[in-house]
């Protein structure tokens, strides 16, 4: 048995996480050891009682490594354990660093220079085209965007980052064969496929639940450099996220949202609290730009150029706030009829410049 298997073993105990297997490793210092080790020199472990010590030297009884071993090489994942010199850098550091990472997909270099982006999954459009756009920003400047494919902001970050051709990573609170919510199953592919990697400390059959997304949680933190959340109610899971970060020394910040909003009223409250306010990529990259390889500093990605546009699409366009804007008010701020409105509205959508919500509501397009 090699130190992977053995790691994986261990992973897979009931009563085994990775404090406990760090106090462990401070006395046998490899995890063959620790499978091996007698009861009594278990028991005599500060925080490993009967149970664990039983469970440990009967570890064959509870986990059947080899149905393990044989679902991560069908599945076509890669174990990387802390000694792995690709394990994250940052994430070796953080007060319980997991056991081991299952990863499907491939890690680089580049991944060590990390953003986490983060928000709720119940979303606006406004945070959806937020946390696109500055994802795609950050992976262009160099950045490997780290989220956790949920639903709403998470799958809106990996989109920005595959847009941009960049580095992603998703780290999800699931086994690799559990991945949740099943519809970015796809998702999980181009990421695999392409440029990123899925990533989950927990073994290969895990269903999801309530302990297993704050534990994916402190991964995102602990291996970014940084977490920007970017639409969070006060609810949200990102704000514990967000918590956890500034507990592991890492900087958070936050994008503005509509005081109004539910949705951004816990992203809202961080920046009250401190977090840097972010508008744009460059907010972020002024701060990390020192962490990163000289061959990452790059500036983020130029806002796209606008088409030529006639006098009354100008204006129509102008009109429309950085938020949903309702058509009545875009009426009211160009000054010009109801027709001639909805006929430039129709032509900007062509142009793929805005897009129409339900309610005759408008907002622009990244």
């Amino acid at each position: 048995m090699n130190s992977s298997e053995a790691c994986i073993a261990l992973n897979m105990l009931p009563t085994m996480g990775p404090v406990r297997l760090r106090k462990l490793l401070e006395v046998f210092e490899t995890p063959e050891r620790i499978l091996a080790a007698k009861r009594s020199a278990l028991r005599a472990i500060d925080g490993v009682g009967n149970e664990v010590a039983e469970q440990i030297v009967n570890w064959e009884k509870t986990v059947d490594l080899s149905a393990e071993l044989k679902r991560i090489q069908d599945f076509g994942a890669e174990i990387i354990i802390a000694q792995s010199p690709t394990y994250p850098r940052q994430l070796r550091e953080i007060h319980a660093p997991p056991i081991v990472l299952y990863v499907w997909g491939e890690l680089t270099e580049r991944d060590q220079h990390a953003i986490g982006v983060i928000g709720s999954r119940r979303t606006s459009h406004y945070g959806a085209e937020c946390a696109k756009k500055l994802s795609y920003q950050l992976a262009y400047a160099g950045l490997t965007v780290i989220s956790g494919l949920a639903r709403g902001i998470d799958t809106a970050a990996h989109q920005g980052a595959l847009a941009a051709k960049g580095r992603t990573i998703a780290v999800i609170g699931s086994g690799l064969t559990k991945l949740y919510p099943p519809e970015n199953a796809v998702l999980a592919d181009k990421i695999r496929s392409g440029n990123g990697a899925v990533v989950s400390e927990f073994s290969m059959t895990v269903e999801p639940d309530r302990q297993t997304f704050p534990m994916r949680n402190r991964i995102i933190s602990g291996w970014s450099h940084g977490v920007l959340v970017v639409e969070a109610g006060l609810n949200s899971g990102a704000l514990i996220t967000a918590s956890q970060a500034i507990e592991q020394g890492r900087s958070v910040y936050a994008v503005p949202g509509h005081i109004n909003a539910p949705t951004a009223h816990g992203s809202n409250r961080l920046i009250q609290q401190g977090a840097k306010l972010v508008m744009d990529a460059s907010d972020i990259l002024d701060d990390l730009q020192i962490l990163l390889p000289e061959k990452q500093k790059i500036q983020a990605a130029p806002a796209r150029p606008l088409p030529e546009l006639g006098d009354d699409e100008r204006r129509v366009y102008d009109a429309i706030r950085a938020t949903e804007t309702p058509i009545d008010a875009i009426a009211a701020e160009s000054n010009l009829p109801s027709a001639t409105v909805s006929s430039a509205l129709l032509r900007l959508e062509l142009k793929h410049l805005v897009k129409q919500l339900p309610g005759k509501y408008f907002v622009k397009l990244s």
